[in-house]
C-alpha cells in the first residue's frame, strides 16, 4: 500500500481501529468492495491501512465532515457496519479528526 495523496490541509482522517474475531467470514471481499465505494464518494481524498496478527487501522482522508458524513449513511456501508459489530470485530474504535498541519518525506516535491 502506498501513502495517501492528500491536499494541504486542513481536511479530515476517519481513524478505524479494530481488532478481529477468528476467520474471514466474508471480510477480505468486504473490505475490498468498501474501498472500492469509498473511492467513489464526493470529498474522498485516500486511504492507509494496516493489519498485523488481528489488529488494524485504517485511515481515512476526506474533504468535510458533510463528505464523512454521507459515508457513513450509505447504505451498502452501513451494512458492512452492521456486519462488523456482529461478525468480524471484537473491538473497534473510530475517531474523526481535523488535520490541521501535514509533514514529512511523503510531502515533499521533485
Amino acid at each position: 500500500m502506498n501513502f495517501a495523496k492528500t491536499p494541504e490541509p486542513p481536511y479530515y482522517a476517519v481513524v478505524f481501529t479494530s481488532r478481529r474475531t477468528d476467520g474471514d467470514n466474508g471480510y477480505g471481499k468486504t473490505a475490498e468492495r468498501m474501498v472500492e465505494l469509498a473511492q467513489q464518494q464526493a470529498g474522498f481524498l485516500g486511504a492507509e491501512s494496516v493489519r498485523a496478527e488481528g489488529f488494524g487501522i485504517t485511515v481515512s482522508y476526506w474533504s468535510d465532515e458533510a463528505s464523512i458524513a454521507a459515508w457513513k449513511r450509505h447504505a451498502e456501508h452501513r451494512i458492512a457496519q452492521e456486519t462488523g459489530k456482529a461478525l468480524w470485530y471484537a473491538d473497534y474504535a473510530i475517531r474523526v479528526c481535523k488535520v490541521e498541519r501535514a509533514y514529512g518525506t511523503v510531502f515533499q516535491t521533485a
